[in-house]
């Protein structure tokens, strides 16, 4: 109740704005009832990493990249595709440090695996993925981080930590090289690009950890961190991110 007159109180203050529109805002965030539903939304896809199908189908299937090389993490949540306002709004934020777009990005996120764990209750138990016990950012190289100022990955994480109460892990995990920005490499060079590229600093005793981050290519950078983790004890690795490219 409290939590609830606090934002309604901040509400009226200052009312949310659309960031694409200029509009007032929709549901307390700052993005119109319009552009929300206008969204791009990735719902037919792989049901290991998310990538965008061209086939229509009425139950999980993988892509081929995933039935020819299995990724090390386990399944993918990626509710938007990577086009249109949500590209602008993880562009603006990674390179514009527009740090507002974090939060509407971590609502729009948290929203999406609201609804997914609620569905998941209507599986048998042992089919059950449920909530991971912490989440984990991906970690930028110090060395891009004293450039940029900041994780984009961090900043939307917050507010999913926050909103779906779960811990959050900024501090188990490093980058221990600057890897080329992987955006012109194919498939092939990504993975070879990223190979040790990341590494445990301390002991994490999660079995089931939610890898963060605000866009998915390949899944390179993913499976990667997935397989370091695992080797490190985890026994479920999700990965989630606000666009599927």
């Amino acid at each position: 109740m409290v939590y609830n007159w606090i934002n309604i109180i901040q509400d009226y203050l200052l009312p949310p704005t659309c960031i694409l529109c200029g509009s007032p805002g929709y549901n307390s965030r700052d993005i119109c009832h319009l552009c929300y539903t206008q969204l791009t939304r990735n719902t037919l896809c792989c049901s290991r990493c998310a990538e965008i199908l061209e086939s229509p189908t009425t139950a999980p299937v993988l892509c081929g990249r995933c039935l020819s090389r299995q990724p090390a993490f386990d399944r993918t949540y990626a509710p938007f595709i990577h086009q249109g306002a949500i590209r602008h709004l993880i562009g603006a934020l990674k390179f514009g440090a527009d740090y507002k777009n974090a939060r509407l990005l971590g609502l729009l996120l948290a929203e999406h695996l609201t609804n997914l764990f609620q569905a998941d209750l209507h599986f048998p138990e042992g089919c059950r993925p449920g909530k991971p016990d912490l989440i984990l950012p991906v970690p930028l190289h110090k060395s891009r981080y004293r450039q940029r100022g900041f994780n984009q990955a961090i900043e939307i994480s917050r507010t999913v930590a926050k909103e779906l109460q779960i811990p959050l892990d900024l501090t188990s995990c490093r980058r221990r090289r600057d890897t080329p920005h992987q955006t012109q490499l194919p498939a092939k060079k990504r993975r070879q690009n990223l190979k040790n590229a990341f590494s445990i600093i301390k002991p994490i005793h999660a079995r089931h950890i939610a890898i963060l981050d605000d866009v998915m290519t390949t899944g390179s950078t993913a499976h990667e961190l997935a397989c370091i983790l695992k080797k490190a004890g985890a026994s479920r690795v999700d990965v989630w991110v606000c666009a599927r490219a």
